[in-house]
């Protein structure tokens, strides 16, 4: 089987893996940012954040969005370097973060012991202008390496800037959905027939993407709801490729 899901804590989870199982880690982490104030940060809940009144949908909550900034900080250090432990030397992380959390995250990924190699743009063509102010276009990807990439092992070249509007309407399974058209590039980095994880799965857009590049996908979800609809997105993915059907990539 070219994926597996896990349910539970991920910290917990990737505890039980074994060492150099992966090639690439490929996350979306909660930001546990949003709101002008730390009280703003940590009180409201994930959809309070990052959906708009009134948008016309229910979409459940996930955990893991309200803690401080030391609290993130320590969290995400500890995860990273269980997922230093799993990546394959020469294997890359990919983390998405926003414009609060891009400092907090690049000292963790390096913290993790990961050489920080740069940061990606996500370019977000429906930003909601704010008067006064500049729209908040874009949303990044800190990536690093563990130890050397060996280019002739994967000799690919990968763009610094992608854009995407976040699904819509029915396509919208989760808050903080991401593209797949965005994560299916973002995965080229893992080499072909590697291996990604993504440790906070949300609605499976990583392993989509993952299975849909030829790569194979390990992932973990805490939220029960937001881990069903991982797993019937990627059960769904291998069968169209198997059948070699068409697939919607917005879904």
């Amino acid at each position: 089987m070219p994926f597996s899901l896990h349910r539970g804590d991920a910290l917990t989870v990737l505890a039980t893996l074994p060492d150099d199982c992966v090639d690439s880690v490929v996350t979306d982490p909660p930001y546990n940012s949003g709101g002008r104030t730390a009280k703003e940060r940590t009180s409201r809940s994930a959809r309070q954040k990052y959906t708009s009144a009134g948008a016309g949908h229910d979409l459940p909550d996930f955990e893991g969005e309200n803690m401080d900034q030391r609290s993130y900080s320590f969290w995400l250090t500890q995860i990273m370097t269980q997922a230093h432990r799993l990546t394959k030397t020469g294997g890359t992380a990919l983390l998405f973060t926003d414009w609060r959390q891009l400092p907090v995250t690049t000292d963790a990924l390096q913290a993790a012991g990961w050489l920080w190699r740069g940061v990606l743009a996500w370019h977000k063509p429906q930003a909601r202008p704010q008067k006064g102010r500049f729209t908040q276009n874009c949303e990044f990807v800190v990536w690093g390496s563990k130890g050397a990439i060996d280019g002739d092992r994967h000799p690919v070249y990968l763009p610094g800037l992608y854009s995407a509007s976040q699904p819509s309407g029915k396509n919208r399974q989760h808050i903080t959905q991401k593209p797949v058209e965005v994560m299916r590039e973002l995965v080229k980095i893992c080499p072909e027939r590697g291996t990604v994880l993504d440790f906070c799965a949300g609605s499976g857009s990583t392993g989509v993407a993952a299975l849909l590049e030829g790569r194979d996908f390990i992932g973990v979800e805490k939220t029960k709801h937001y881990a069903a609809v991982a797993e019937r997105r990627l059960a769904e993915t291998v069968q169209r490729i198997l059948t070699q059907d068409d697939f919607d990539l917005t879904a």
